[in-house]
């Protein structure tokens, strides 16, 4: 297939620990889709405020040299995690710019673009928690922090992949997304609708006890639903758990998320008690969850949904 057709997975690296862990994952998963990898490093020029000197030409040599290392030393984590899942390509590039340009504009062009929760420094293009937000609300495609449990500790390969499902079609990206991970991953699928109470306590005020809980549990039952049916048919293979809770959404799914090895969300749903996947929830998930957290942004006007996977080919 050609570049076009089987974008890669992108993974920025600055030398970190954390952006080796993120090359780690993004290596097998690149493996699982029969995807190319590409490794990316940004590199910052710095120099003093105000100055209207020029940088001599030894500063850009050893940027590039810095560069190449952390690219060759990225590969090759790379390429030892990768090993047994099949073939992967992996291609490397050093680019000139802060983290956030650079990585926005190679992701155009990515199947999803993978960072970690923190860098080194600005100097070499760091991944702290701001870039990583700025990436998941503004990316051109689905974004995966990689957190884990401690340094070097991997997700359990047992764990389901976990994916929020609120009640509009936005959430649709994050529900082929996840299907689809949970297919390549041969694991199973927990499907999370969690509602919250409190707009219902505060509509029904003095009445709220009395208020109908279980015709509206079993409303929310049949929402998710009818958001899982046409993919069950889809992927016959993941074998799917529902969940449905009157809880916080941000809560249910960290709690899940104790026994996952990826949790899928969107940016942002309907919001009020059937809503799930607001920017409040995934931004608790990139600071808090215990596993990779992938985030498919909802489409802009005119956009077409994001997906992780084949959907976007």
């Amino acid at each position: 297939m050609t570049a076009a057709g089987n974008p890669p997975v992108l993974v920025g690296v600055d030398g970190s620990d954390s952006a080796l862990r993120a090359t780690a994952w993004a290596a097998r998963t690149a493996a699982r889709h029969h995807a190319p990898l590409k490794i990316v490093a940004a590199l910052t020029v710095a120099a003093p405020y105000g100055a209207g000197v020029g940088v001599a030409q030894g500063y850009f040599d050893g940027l590039e040299e810095e560069g190449q290392r952390r690219l060759a030393e990225a590969a090759d984590v790379a390429a030892k995690a990768a090993a047994g899942l099949g073939e992967l390509t992996v291609t490397t590039e050093c680019l000139l710019g802060g983290a956030i340009p650079v990585l926005r504009e190679q992701a155009a062009h990515a199947r999803m673009l993978v960072v970690g929760t923190r860098g080194l420094g600005e100097l070499t293009g760091t991944f702290v928690g701001s870039v990583a937000i700025a990436l998941v609300s503004h990316g051109p495609c689905p974004v995966v922090v990689v957190r884990g449990r401690a340094p070097g500790a991997e997700p359990p390969a047992e764990g389901p992949v976990v994916v929020g499902v609120d009640g509009s079609p936005l959430s649709d990206a994050a529900v082929a997304a996840a299907f689809e991970e949970a297919s390549l991953r041969k694991c199973p699928l927990v499907a999370v609708h969690a509602w919250s109470d409190v707009p219902l306590l505060s509509a029904f005020g003095p009445f709220a006890g009395n208020a109908p809980w279980d015709e509206i549990e079993t409303a929310e039952q049949v929402v998710l639903a009818e958001r899982l049916a046409g993919w069950r048919e889809r992927y016959p293979d993941v074998a799917v758990q529902r969940v449905v809770t009157r809880d916080r959404p941000a809560h249910s799914l960290l709690l899940l998320a104790e026994r996952a090895q990826l949790v899928v969300v969107g940016t942002r749903g309907r919001g009020g008690f059937s809503g799930l996947l607001l920017g409040s929830t995934s931004n608790a998930l990139v600071y808090s969850a215990p596993c990779p957290v992938l985030i498919v942004r909802a489409p802009l006007a005119g956009e077409r949904p994001q997906t992780a996977g084949k959907e976007q080919q």
